[in-house]
């Protein structure tokens, strides 16, 4: 196995631990070591893929597991996010269903021999669900641990604005989401309607 797929396996494997993090409420700062995590996981989503491309080591392995891993350490985010409520599940479905139909048109194209590239819209959407996991993590983070930080008046029960401005923010990032989420995905399969048209 080459570094770029051990690389996608080692994504997948932190998958399982990211999600140890968010759902175990015992672990101290364990929204901060999530991010850590996710943001590790993210950054070899990079990494693997620059490597195959420069040393030539793309693999139909790569090719089916590179974005499958994306896909389930993303999906693994937004499934706590539902729980957490900083998300809802309708979002979720939308981002889901997209990731579907563009899976399905990448599988129809590889059927007629074409591989499709992402495009500029694709990785716009990738990079803001990154962007907005990591920036609702850091705000449930500091809404978790504010007290231990900062001296609180008897009878306060108000998160102090740095964690109302991120939990704001991370909602403005959602809503961009799902814009893209939406846009990228009817291009995507507008730009590729041909291919839909030669299924038999």
């Amino acid at each position: 196995m080459n570094l770029p797929n051990k690389l996608t396996v080692m994504r997948m494997a932190l998958i399982p631990v990211f999600l140890v993090f968010m759902l175990v409420e015992s672990i101290p700062h364990r929204y901060l070591i999530a991010a850590v995590i996710f943001a590790a996981a993210s950054f070899t989503d990079y990494l693997d893929g620059h490597i195959a491309r420069r040393d030539g080591l793309v693999t139909n392995f790569g090719k089916l597991m590179d974005p499958l891993a994306d896909k389930l350490l993303v999906f693994s985010a937004l499934v706590c996010f539902i729980e957490l409520e900083m998300s809802s599940a309708l979002i979720v479905f939308i981002i889901l269903a997209r990731e579907f139909l563009v899976t399905s048109v990448r599988l129809i194209a590889a059927e007629q021999g074409t591989v499709i590239a992402a495009d500029i819209w694709g990785k716009m959407k990738t990079v803001s669900q990154i962007v907005w996991v990591l920036v609702a993590l850091i705000a449930l983070w500091l809404e978790e641990s504010w007290p231990l930080f900062m001296t609180v008046s008897p009878g306060a029960s108000a998160p102090p604005a740095p964690v109302i401005f991120l939990i704001g923010l991370s909602f403005v990032i959602q809503t961009i989401v799902v814009i893209l989420t939406v846009f990228s995905g009817f291009n995507y399969i507008w730009k590729n309607r041909s291919l839909l048209g030669d299924i038999k």
